[in-house]
């Protein structure tokens, strides 16, 4: 475990050092990218600036570089970015990272963050996205399909990798926000990582990001997973005239 605090609803188990939220680093250097890198690639032009928030150990950033981006990869963990290969790294919390006037054609915020249970981290995420995207630029957001918190427990594999991930439960602990457990399971090494993940409505998920002057393109990228917003306006708090959080 490193020295920072762990993250509340956050827990991880299994080899090798973890992090605050509970990401086990060797794992992630393990699990695949699959079309992911190439989805990204497939909405940006030749050699675009990419800002990823949340590299973890290079899962998807270093598809990106082979593929001719230029890649700026962004962790609080220093043990996750001695991982990373190829592309410039910064040891930060994304909320509060500070790179001064620097602005990227596209900032890529990793796997799920935007459904985080902790409405300031979310802020802080979309914050910083805003801040370092080009006028012209492309925030791609990952999101998750209807239902994802329900038809529990499910799993599906990772065959690049050689693992079967299961998502065994998801606990509701209040504010619309659930507990999530998930299971790594490869022939030699088995990891566990609890969560917390908020599921949104499409009308809610793409409110976030107006909120912080983000304006969401409602044609996602070829697989569905990734949703692009581009500057504009900031809009008002989302949760007005919404029910519930």
């Amino acid at each position: 475990m490193s020295g920072q605090p762990v993250r509340e609803g956050h827990t991880g188990t299994g080899p090798g050092p973890i992090t605050p939220d509970g990401c086990a680093v060797e794992l992630y250097a393990r699990l695949s990218a699959g079309s992911e890198p190439e989805v990204i690639g497939s909405v940006l032009r030749p050699g675009a600036s990419v800002l990823e928030l949340g590299c973890g150990a290079g899962r998807v950033t270093h598809p990106l570089v082979e593929l001719g981006f230029a890649v700026t990869g962004v962790d609080e963990s220093a043990q996750m970015l001695e991982r990373v290969r190829g592309a410039r790294t910064v040891r930060s919390p994304i909320e509060t990272l500070d790179l001064g006037e620097e602005r990227f054609d596209a900032v890529v915020p990793g796997s799920f963050l935007v459904r985080t249970g902790d409405h300031r981290l979310r802020e802080g995420l979309l914050g910083t996205c805003r801040r370092y995207v080009k006028d012209d630029g492309l925030v791609l957001i990952q999101r998750e399909g209807p239902g994802c918190h329900s038809g529990l427990p499910r799993e599906r594999k990772d065959h690049a990798a050689g693992c079967t991930i299961r998502i065994l439960s998801a606990e509701p602990v209040g504010d619309g926000v659930d507990e999530v457990r998930a299971e790594y399971v490869f022939e030699d090494a088995r990891w566990a990582q609890t969560f917390r993940s908020r599921e949104l409505t499409v009308e809610r998920f793409e409110a976030y990001p107006e909120e912080a002057g983000l304006a969401v393109d409602r044609c996602p990228t070829p697989d569905g997973v990734r949703v692009p917003a581009r500057p504009g306006q900031i809009r008002g708090n989302p949760d007005r005239g919404l029910a519930g959080r």
